[in-house]
């Protein structure tokens, strides 16, 4: 088919991006070229809160998306007239930021009569591997960030069977809350894991909740929980917690993160058979939890794929990738295009229980 030139946006939660990708069988992996891909983050206007604050990052999307839109077309030397087709975000995210994206993409689809399609953020993150190396469906994907954590067999661009997830906090969450309480900055993934590398992860009895149910559902919410108690029992001692009092405490969290994964991705391959396991999202960042997946997925059998750091956290050239293949398929949205606080992709899944602060579940 001939290259298809698409300008993809996101600003589902706290960063605003855009990304221009061409798109054709041949191009790349995945059928697509990454021309640019620009992503502004929000961390210094959230730092001082702890998190993120949905109305401060609603605001800070709307005044940057057409110029990140911009920045994005500047850097691949192209102009707006040279864009095939807009995928933007639609959801499920922070209400006000998808908002943002949305009405930006709109607004340029109606001023240019470009072709529009509202692209899921799972979608986008649960399609990376294709766009990172082409991988063939059907996969198994742990999508593992800041609001989301689920187990899911991509069998196409549009059709996703769920066979587990999060029932509160999502991983990339809960690292952000250990941060806090340890006096960590934020975004707490990267801190903790810094701070985890001179720590003891057998100091602290942290537990690895659910691990003594059947099924691949996970829960991080008693973790967090219990590095709390096992803080306040140092500070109560001791009147406060040394620098290697934090490190172990941070080295048991994310031990007992990687291991409740671990023990769920191993029950996800053997539920589904699947020959090829992938993981994406921010937290798939993490290094110690991509060692140990791999290990899982070679006991079982199966190639294991991790994207680029760069397509880990979220990025517009995910949606711009997942559009394409969507548009592909004969998809197509009009200009009533609406943004979507839930947005589950597989629709005939059971409602995870739990919102958690970065997102809502889907």
């Amino acid at each position: 088919m001939a290259a298809l030139t698409v300008l993809g946006l996101e600003s589902s939660c706290d960063d605003t991006a855009a990304a221009v990708l061409e798109c054709a069988a041949g191009a790349g992996p995945g059928g697509s070229r990454v021309l640019s891909s620009v992503v502004w983050g929000q961390d210094t206007l959230h730092a001082r809160f702890g998190g993120v604050v949905p109305e401060i990052a609603a605001r800070a999307h709307a005044e940057r998306v057409d110029l990140c839109v911009e920045a994005a077309l500047a850097d691949a030397n192209l102009a707006l007239s040279d864009v095939g087709l807009i995928a933007v975000t639609a959801g499920p995210g922070l209400i006000g930021g998808v908002l943002a994206g949305v009405m930006c993409a709109k607004g340029l689809a109606a001023a240019t009569g470009t072709p529009l399609i509202g692209v899921n953020h799972l979608a986008g993150h649960a399609l990376t591997p294709h766009l990172a190396e082409g991988l063939a469906f059907p996969y198994l994907l742990l999508l593992v960030s800041g609001g989301h954590c689920q187990f899911l067999l991509v069998e196409g661009p549009e059709t996703y069977a769920r066979l587990g997830g999060t029932i509160d906090d999502a991983p990339g969450e809960a690292f952000d809350k250990t941060a806090r309480l340890l006096g960590l900055p934020q975004p707490g993934g990267p801190a903790v894991e810094a701070e985890a590398r001179g720590g003891d992860p057998g100091r602290f009895d942290l537990p690895r909740p659910l691990l003594d149910r059947e099924g691949c559902d996970l829960s991080f919410s008693g973790l967090k929980t219990a590095l709390l108690r096992a803080r306040d029992g140092l500070v109560s001692e001791k009147g406060g917690i040394t620098r290697a009092d934090r490190a172990d405490l941070c080295a048991g969290f994310q031990a007992a993160v990687a291991d409740v994964l671990a023990e769920k991705s191993r029950r996800a391959l053997a539920a589904s058979g699947a020959l090829r396991f992938a993981v994406a999202g921010g937290v798939a960042a993490n290094a110690l939890l991509r060692a140990r997946l791999e290990r899982v997925a070679a006991s079982a059998g199966a190639t294991f794929h991790a994207p680029p750091l760069s397509l880990c956290t979220d990025n517009a050239a995910m949606i711009a990738h997942a559009g394409a293949l969507q548009f592909a398929a004969g998809r197509r949205d009009g200009l009533d295009l609406a943004a979507r606080p839930r947005w589950p992709l597989d629709r005939a899944a059971p409602a995870l229980v739990g919102g958690g602060r970065k997102g809502a579940k889907a």
